[in-house]
């Protein structure tokens, strides 16, 4: 097996608290510090997504919310797309690729209009076919799609839907599972294994979301062939809000991206039976039979 180089996508979401300059100081850290390739934040329409009934209802957690209802909430977390635009101008400036999670069309196309590299799909819309097939026929870059909370025979039919739409190439399938945080039991990483045996020759990637807590089973995943590593981002776990517990602070990104990057330069068979490393060792060390 060849592995392709991680690439390591430290997911801001709504970590920034609805603070533009929160968002831009979680860009420069994820690059400059953390040595991240991508940032992903979540674009959202909400009177889109939600019934009234959600958007009017109070949040789940009244700890973790940023305004009187659930819908007051994600509005206060929410960018426009002006400012989506400036953080992509932003992290241009800085060197690392912008993208976003989009959650229903309206989003799709506010995003696909700044032409990032690659759009997200979360798991909670991986069956919002409407919104994939305007993706499929007006966005030309990479979709990436999460598997989490869906099953073998969805997923299926996930890849069959890229697969007649002539995108399965610009496809990467993400191994996922729901929780925040997830525990290690749950984490359910050889199904990575499954993912690249039923897709691999299919799909253009396959990667890995993880909302599990450290950074041990990002370096498994990418072991076992997920070569796009996704993890949640923040300056801060103790920050209010939903996602902070599960995410990597800024030395655990920079840690991450460090172990995995030893590890594909570790990925490789010997050249040669003795490495030019060894043989001082082998000199100094191996038993002689003639002794």
């Amino acid at each position: 097996m060849i592995y392709k180089k991680p690439f390591i996508i430290a997911e801001i979401g709504c970590n920034h608290k609805g603070d533009i300059k929160i968002a831009k100081e979680m860009i420069y850290m994820a690059k400059i510090f953390g040595n991240a390739n991508a940032v992903k934040f979540q674009k959202r329409n909400n009177k889109e997504l939600l019934t009234s009934e959600q958007y009017n209802a109070l949040h789940p957690n009244p700890a973790n919310s940023y305004g009187n209802t659930y819908g007051a909430h994600r509005e206060f977390l929410e960018f426009d797309i002006a400012q989506h635009h400036e953080l992509k101008n932003y992290c241009d400036e800085v060197g690392i690729t912008y993208s976003a999670s989009v959650w229903e069309t309206t989003s799709a196309k506010e995003i696909a209009s700044l032409n990032p590299d690659f759009i997200k799909i979360p798991s909670a819309c991986n069956n919002n076919f409407k919104m994939l097939a305007w993706l499929c026929e007006n966005y030309h870059g990479e979709i990436h799609v999460s598997t989490g909370m869906t099953t073998k025979a969805e997923i299926e039919i996930i890849i069959n839907f890229f697969n007649k739409a002539k995108r399965s190439k610009d496809l990467v399938i993400y191994n996922c599972t729901s929780g925040y945080p997830v525990p290690f039991k749950d984490v359910c990483l050889l199904d990575i294994l499954r993912l690249r045996e039923k897709y691999e020759k299919k799909v253009k990637s396959i990667g890995f979301s993880g909302h599990h807590l450290g950074i041990a089973i990002d370096v498994a995943a990418y072991t076992l062939g997920a070569s796009v590593i996704e993890r949640h981002f923040t300056l801060d776990r103790t920050w209010k809000g939903t996602d902070h517990a599960a995410s990597l602070e800024p030395i655990g990104l920079r840690k991450l991206c460090r172990d995995l990057s030893a590890t594909h330069e570790a990925l490789s068979f010997k050249s040669k039976d003795i490495l030019d490393i060894e043989f001082v060792q082998r000199n100094k060390l191996k038993y002689k039979k003639d002794q």
